[in-house]
């Protein structure tokens, strides 16, 4: 398992969004879908093989059905630390001293505030749940397609989770050592990561919190890799 102790520094209940699936896929085809997407997480397996386009996948479909995957885990991972993550305890939204994040959503919050992180985390969660909700962003019948903003709106949804993560690791990176959710965190953040490189959804600027854990995750994942690589079925 990973450790990157010292890189940084009760329990409310998480919602999981199902994903309503486009109905012409079979049993069959969402397991293997599901599958290919989760099969080396256990142990921390090939990542990268992992987040790759599984041959005659949909790429819209494929980028949507883990939008949802990594919205249900940041979910579930900050459901974990909130219990710490209070208004007087994070009263900015922060990764650290040098990045502050400002809400605003340009409908019903056009002008960036400044609100704790909690109350950031809540809104944001609230709102990338009001666009999986969205069958017009995210299909579900045969004979609907993906509308032309759905890269869009996904990379606007994957910029902002990032911000999670990022809040997390600065400021609440002991007690999720304390919680021994250590190796999880590391799990979930590197899937994420490398999905989000492989389909171009987020900014390199964007993870600039996170650029030295990601450097030194990556390189402890790499080898971790040489000492025990991975059986991948033909």
């Amino acid at each position: 398992m990973m450790n990157v102790a010292g890189m940084f520094k009760g329990e409310k209940n998480a919602t999981i969004v199902i994903p309503k699936k486009r109905k012409q896929k079979t049993q069959e085809e969402k397991y293997r879908q599901h599958k290919s997407a989760n099969e080396f997480l256990p142990n921390m397996g090939d990542l990268k093989h992992a987040v790759k386009l599984p041959h005659n996948e949909n790429v819209n479909e494929w980028i949507a059905v883990h939008t949802v995957d990594f919205f249900n885990q940041i979910n579930l991972l900050f459901s974990s630390i909130s219990q710490f993550c209070t208004k007087e305890e994070c009263p900015v939204m922060s990764a650290g001293p040098d990045f502050e994040y400002l809400w605003a959503d340009g409908v019903k919050v056009k002008k960036p505030m400044k609100v704790s992180a909690p109350e950031y985390v809540e809104l944001l969660l609230s709102w990338v749940q009001e666009h999986l909700d969205d069958e017009k962003m995210f299909p579900v019948l045969p004979e609907q397609v993906f509308p032309p903003d759905f890269i869009a709106t996904v990379k606007n949804i994957f910029k902002r989770l990032v911000r999670v993560y990022a809040h997390i690791y600065y400021s609440h990176y002991e007690e999720i050592c304390a919680l021994e959710e250590e190796p999880h965190l590391n799990t979930c953040f590197m899937h994420f990561f490398f999905f989000i490189r492989e389909f171009n959804l987020v900014d390199k600027k964007d993870f600039e919190p996170l650029q030295q854990l990601i450097e030194n995750l990556t390189k402890e994942l790499d080898r971790l890799l040489v000492a025990n690589p991975p059986t991948l079925e033909l």
